[in-house]
């Protein structure tokens, strides 16, 4: 199967999750939101370190995130990486310096941009592939979601219509 009669989609959804709903409206977000990348740079490394009920930092989700990504980047310029894929190494590290945050963040919007430019160009893809690339975007929504709560500071603008 083709990806042209979603690559379109694919692109407007996981672009609003990284970079914020356009003026239009969006789909996923309120109105307003800037998205992803732009939450979080309203946070420290301090704040980004903190874990929240024995469960992950906001630093560790971007890890995360990150490398989820730069599997899906890998594979779509012809490897398998998903055969020695160690998604629990993306959780190990949990605080962050300032320099090591800027170049977290640095590393997931470089990511995010070559997985968006992806998504936007029609390609043949297994039945696998197209849940991979569909579930790619689910797991951006559902971290961004997660760090939301984590700290409220990142949240998006409430519902106003």
């Amino acid at each position: 199967m083709n990806t042209r009669d979603v690559a379109e989609t694919l692109s407007t959804l996981c672009s609003e999750l990284v970079n914020g709903v356009p003026e239009s409206g969006g789909f996923v977000l309120n109105r307003g939101d800037k998205g992803l990348l732009a939450s979080l740079d309203k946070i420290s490394a301090a704040d980004a370190s903190v874990v929240h009920d024995g469960g992950a930092s906001i630093a560790a989700h971007v890890e995360h995130v990150r490398y989820g990504l730069s599997l899906m980047n890998r594979w779509s310029a012809g490897e398998n990486p998903f055969a020695d894929a160690n998604w629990a190494e993306s959780w190990e590290k949990i605080s962050v310096n300032e320099s090591e945050w800027a170049e977290r963040k640095a590393a997931l919007a470089t990511a995010c941009t070559q997985w968006l430019g992806t998504l936007g160009t029609p390609r043949d893809v297994n039945r696998l592939e197209m849940n991979g690339m569909f579930g790619s975007v689910a797991h951006i929504a559902y971290h961004l979601g997660a760090m939301r709560q984590m700290d409220r500071r990142i949240k998006g603008p409430p519902a106003n219509d």
